[in-house]
């Protein structure tokens, strides 16, 4: 399976009928996008989700960046994974995360437990010609090590590039990494760091995303109430001009990643990141026939 080398993370869809989805991801296909990655937040179902953007495509993979364990039975999500599978093989990842965890469940005895169901189920559903393949959510080391040796890999969201370079080093050379990068095409300082500290607040008071930043060196100071200090926001979001912003994508492929989802931020209500997106692919993506062999 290839997902190229980066790829289009949004919650746009989230809040967009299907007309308007379809219309999107057919124009970032032709647009040369290799991946096109989804979260599940707002009611939105993951495997549904990915169902109808494959659907309406041809060859660009969708990721779910994630699908939540708690949202669904571990034996109705391999079903679908599977089904995914057979219908557009290597085109579906299936990407899970502990995301809206109940506050009393360990977040990696709840995903252990889930890929044991998951792994355990027996069905009347054929297996695919080509694999179903899975990652998960994971930061810390333990759950770094639970995606190396339970799945194809890990997906990393909100991360600085170092913890790039920590997650390479636990998964070890094999196991794919994905991590999401956010970008702000926005190049007056304050400007985009009140936009990104919008953005980055609800991570910055969530006790899980807390954890992590605090594993990762910053201080309280850093996380600053929720408001997030300037080294902390420039970390996680990468703001500026074009070069700036594929300068930061890169450092995640040389610090050991093997695919970086771009999340575009700072666009308003009812309007379309394709703008930003198109530019990014002139940027990013390799041109029909360019390093091919004569």
């Amino acid at each position: 399976m290839d997902l190229g080398r980066f790829g289009v993370w949004t919650f746009d869809f989230e809040d967009q009928p299907a007309s308007r989805m379809r219309e999107t991801i057919q124009e970032l296909e032709e647009l040369g996008w290799p991946a096109f990655w989804i979260p599940e937040r707002d009611g939105r179902e993951a495997l549904t989700h990915a169902g109808f953007l494959l659907a309406a495509t041809e060859r660009i993979a969708v990721v779910n960046g994630i699908a939540r364990i708690f949202s669904r039975e571990a034996r109705w999500t391999r079903g679908a994974a599977l089904l995914l599978a057979d219908a557009y093989p290597d085109r579906h990842l299936l990407g899970l995360g502990v995301s809206g965890a109940p506050t009393a469940v360990p977040p990696l005895r709840a995903m252990r437990e889930y890929l044991a169901e998951m792994d355990a189920v027996t069905s009347a559903n054929p297996l695919p010609a080509r694999p179903m393949r899975r990652v998960l959510a994971a930061y810390g080391p333990k759950m770094l090590a639970l995606a190396r040796d339970l799945s194809a890999g890990a997906h990393t969201y909100h991360v600085p590039v170092h913890h790039t370079a920590q997650a390479r080093e636990v998964l070890g050379a094999q196991p794919f990494l994905g991590v999401e990068q956010a970008v702000l095409f926005e190049t007056d300082p304050a400007r985009a760091r009140e936009i990104a500290r919008e953005h980055l607040h609800v991570y910055l008071t969530s006790p899980f995303n807390v954890a992590k930043f605090r594993r990762l060196g910053y201080t309280e100071a850093d996380l600053d109430g929720g408001r997030g200090s300037d080294r902390l926001v420039d970390d996680l979001v990468v703001w500026g001009d074009l070069d700036t912003i594929t300068g930061r994508l890169h450092e995640h492929l040389d610090a050991g990643a093997d695919h970086v989802g771009v999340q575009v931020l700072g666009i308003r209500p009812g309007e379309s990141a394709l703008p930003q997106w198109r530019l990014l692919a002139e940027a990013l993506l390799p041109r029909p026939g360019a390093g091919q062999a004569a």
